[in-house]
């Protein structure tokens, strides 16, 4: 049986205290690491959690399930193989895993010799509103503590449109979650943000998360069927006060706007300089009094036909973000001892809770 190495909260390894821009995840939290629908019956995918490698594969019930991402054989990933009969086999010499990480079979074993003992790590996993989830701290305490994932209950409501788009950022995770929080960049997005004008009114804190109100101005208002429109052409846009709620809910982000606009982005740290994140816009319909009286079966094909309707709003926010958030990764690398002065108060108590977190008692 080879061990593997527990996650640490942080990458220092001495007494000094580490940058923001080293520290590491919290790993008593669930984290989103890939789409439901990523993984199918027949191939394990691979993905990775705060530089744990880690295989998703559907067993024979079509559950999802998480072994560390390595056959104890060769060292070789076991994502790289096919999935037969529920369980992940690798493609260099066949060894095969059962969900509970257990070798179930070598295609070459002799009379004589028994299956190896070797048993790979299983990882605490849940597919839960369009997502996959894995939790890789203390299962112990994820059991006593009823730890839960973020719930995303618009995900399967029927008076909600959603729209994924998938951020792949070379930087570390801090850099993100103060862009998501700092409403005053807007000038970046021109055309592509809902809100104008960003006020700061309060910033409330807890051991787990932030939350900052901002009066704001939007356009953002869906109560006609032309509303949509908006969207897509500025000429029809007509500003009005909002208030706009950005929520840091450690590891992920939340945010709304009025009635009618939520956003969440939902973080799978990968290393101290590379961040993979899912940013989700629900487009609510719950104006539309006439449309809930129609059957649920028309409902859900009109909700499932317009999934991906702010896709191009959305990618071009993402285009426009990871190039500054790469560039501050990119600055930092060359020279750690630059830092400007921040005038949003929001941000330094995001950076609390980011070291909080990642240095707590894991």
């Amino acid at each position: 049986m080879v061990a593997t190495p527990p996650l640490t909260s942080t990458i220092a390894t001495s007494h000094k205290e580490p940058h923001l821009r080293e520290l590491g995840i919290n790993v008593n939290h669930w984290y989103a690491v890939a789409r439901a629908d990523e993984v199918t019956a027949d191939k394990p995918r691979g993905v990775t959690l705060w530089q744990q490698k880690i295989v998703l594969f559907r067993d024979r019930n079509h559950q999802v399930q998480a072994l560390e991402d390595r056959c104890p054989h060769r060292q070789v990933q076991l994502s790289h193989g096919e999935v037969v009969n529920g369980e992940v086999e690798c493609v260099y010499h066949g060894w095969r895993f059962d969900a509970t990480g257990a070798c179930t079979h070598v295609p070459y074993l002799g009379e004589a010799q028994k299956l190896p003992t070797c048993t790979l790590r299983r990882y605490p996993v849940r597919e839960q509103d369009g997502f996959i989830w894995v939790f890789p701290g203390d299962e112990a305490r994820l059991a006593a503590e009823k730890i839960e994932p973020l719930a995303l209950p618009e995900w399967d409501h029927l008076n909600y449109i959603a729209t994924v788009s998938l951020i792949d950022v070379e930087s570390h995770y801090s850099f993100l979650i103060e862009n998501l929080m700092d409403m005053y960049h807007g000038r970046l997005h021109d055309d592509l943000q809902a809100w104008a004008d960003p006020v700061l009114n309060t910033i409330e804190e807890s051991d787990h998360r932030v939350d900052v109100h901002y009066h704001a101005q939007s356009y953002y208002r869906i109560d006609k069927i032309w509303s949509v429109s908006q969207l897509f052409f500025p000429a029809l846009r007509k500003l009005h006060p909002e208030d706009l709620y950005v929520s840091y809910v450690y590891p992920n982000w939340v945010s709304t706007l009025g009635q009618d606009f939520k956003i969440c982005c939902l973080f799978c740290p990968i290393s101290p300089t590379h961040t993979r994140a899912y940013l989700i816009h629900f487009t609510s319909l719950q104006a539309f009094h006439r449309l809930h009286k129609l059957p649920v079966a028309f409902r859900r094909f009109v909700k499932n036909r317009l999934f991906g309707a702010a896709q191009k709003m959305l990618d071009g926010l993402v285009v426009q973000d990871v190039l500054m958030l790469e560039q501050e990764q990119r600055s930092f690398l060359a020279d750690p001892s630059l830092k400007g002065p921040e005038l949003n108060r929001a941000l330094g108590t995001v950076q609390r809770l980011i070291r909080n977190q990642a240095t707590a008692d894991n």
